[in-house]
């Protein structure tokens, strides 16, 4: 079988028994068939919150199963039965979410909840472009105005015809956020980061009202996007659904952009790509923001996307900080973790430039 790109030995930490899976997946799948024998198992590493696998079954059938990290976690984070919940739901009005498999959660079968999906198939970027799949400036910029697409049909989406009205708590929503994810800092921060009080002072300061109530991914960057292998500037699947929820568009939008790194940022930053956003015909963050209002109409000037753009690079502070904090404290022993702490600092450093209007 062709090899998938992403997926390593599986770490001594991240391990389970892959007998006892497989024989409660075949018991439980809906749909079992290829399941038959023991398969190879596989870790992605690119994620760095829920443990991600790939099960290659000798009939060619491929799996992906997601767990739950060990140690300590968030209130509320690592929700596999809400993760499959809302896959399943979507799966009939947005077509590029996996087909959902099993959902576990009898603690005997690898210590806690997990969920298994069939893979999507082909190219996901990673911090580089695949070196053996072309891209033309042309089709940077295609894929990028394909990616915006979906993210507004995913936006278009009735969430009470969906069944997923009950996913968010409705109006509010900025509040919350800023709210929830100040206390998520301040929770998790240690004394080698910056405390940030300035940035959540602005962001309390200048948050403005919630402009929809819609279905929102809240992780939705490119290496979370599935393209198509005959055709990279079709979006044919979206992963990672950890934070999906209800609430407002424009805050999904500030939390893509966040990973948004492009070619003429400063040297610092470009330290912090995760996905190729830096090559040549890739829009700018400011470009697709205006292809997401045209394509929605939700109109949004320069002046008050500032808000957002602060939101989202806060955001991703807190969440990189929730990962340090993890390795800071011994929980586990992924050096890769350790990184985070000088991301946050890199992190600061642009807030700080963004509040004081220098950046």
């Amino acid at each position: 079988m062709t090899a998938v790109p992403g997926a390593r030995d599986v770490r001594d930490e991240d391990a389970f028994d892959v007998a006892r899976v497989a024989d409660w997946l075949r018991a439980h799948a809906a749909t079992p068939d290829g399941l038959d024998g023991q398969p190879e198992v596989r870790q992605f590493t690119g994620g760095a919150s829920n443990l991600t696998y790939l099960l290659r079954y000798p009939s060619g059938r491929d799996l992906v199963v997601r767990r739950a990290p060990q140690g300590t976690k968030a209130r509320g984070a690592h929700d596999m039965r809400r993760e499959f919940t809302i896959q399943s739901a979507l799966a009939p009005v947005f077509g590029y979410v996996a087909p959902m498999v099993a959902f576990c959660d009898d603690p005997e079968v690898v210590g806690g909840d997990f969920y298994a999906m069939d893979r999507i198939p082909g190219v996901i970027p990673r911090s580089e472009w695949p070196a053996d799949v072309p891209l033309s400036p042309e089709q940077a910029r295609a894929l990028c105005l394909d990616a915006v697409d979906v993210l507004a049909e995913l936006h278009a989406i009735d969430p009470e015809a969906a069944g997923l009205a009950d996913l968010g708590k409705g109006l509010g929503y900025v509040r919350r956020q800023v709210e929830g994810w100040s206390t998520r800092y301040r929770n998790a921060r240690t004394d080698d980061v910056p405390d940030l009080e300035s940035v959540m002072a602005w962001l309390d300061a200048h948050q403005p009202d919630d402009v929809a109530t819609c279905v929102i991914h809240n992780d939705f960057k490119l290496d979370n996007l599935v393209l198509d292998a005959d055709d990279v500037t079709r979006v044919v699947g979206v992963l990672d659904w950890e934070m999906a929820t209800l609430g407002d568009p424009l805050m999904d939008l500030a939390g893509s952009m966040a990973y948004w790194v492009q070619a003429d940022d400063p040297d610092e930053f470009q330290m912090m790509r995760r996905v190729p956003t830096h090559l040549p015909g890739m829009l700018t963050r400011d470009e697709i923001v205006t292809a997401y209002a045209e394509r929605t109409g939700r109109a949004v000037t320069p002046g008050q996307w500032r808000f957002y753009e602060v939101f989202g690079l806060f955001r991703m502070a807190v969440i990189a900080q929730q990962i340090y904090y993890r390795w800071f404290h011994g929980q586990t022993t992924n050096e890769m973790y350790a990184l985070f702490g000088s991301a946050v600092q890199i992190i600061g450093r642009r807030l700080d430039g963004l509040v004081e209007g220098t950046a």
